[in-house]
């Protein structure tokens, strides 16, 4: 500090930092509320629908996708992403857009999903 420096400049520089806002001393920002898209079981639709709509809708692998369509057939349900309401609204979307199954004549429509808050 150059010797020309008044006291109140040396007190500013030697006072402590103002605290911090109220914000940043509770820590992170909260988190948004967490939305599950659940898919429902049908007859309507094969497991191979299934896979090939988890696969292209959520990037799932066919593995996992055959895991998911197996527990919606036989649990009548399955949460198939877990994400923010905006985000889980689309994916909901995009399922009643996905189409009828070209494999079932019988399959007249999409298959039916839903969301619902995370607990």
């Amino acid at each position: 500090m150059p010797a020309a420096a008044s006291a109140a400049e040396t007190a500013v520089e030697d006072s402590p930092a103002p605290a911090a806002p109220e914000a940043d001393r509770r820590g992170k920002p909260k988190r948004q509320p967490r939305y599950h898209v659940v898919l429902w079981n049908d007859d309507d639709h094969t497991y191979q629908y299934v896979v090939a709509m988890l696969q292209s809708l959520f990037g799932h692998p066919p593995e996992r996708g055959f895991r998911l369509a197996k527990e919606v057939d036989t649990q009548g349900r399955v949460i198939v992403l877990t994400t923010t309401r905006e985000h889980a609204e689309l994916k909901r979307d995009q399922i009643h857009a996905f189409g009828a199954d070209r494999l079932l004549a019988r399959s007249k429509g999409s298959m039916k999903a839903s969301i619902e808050a995370e607990e």
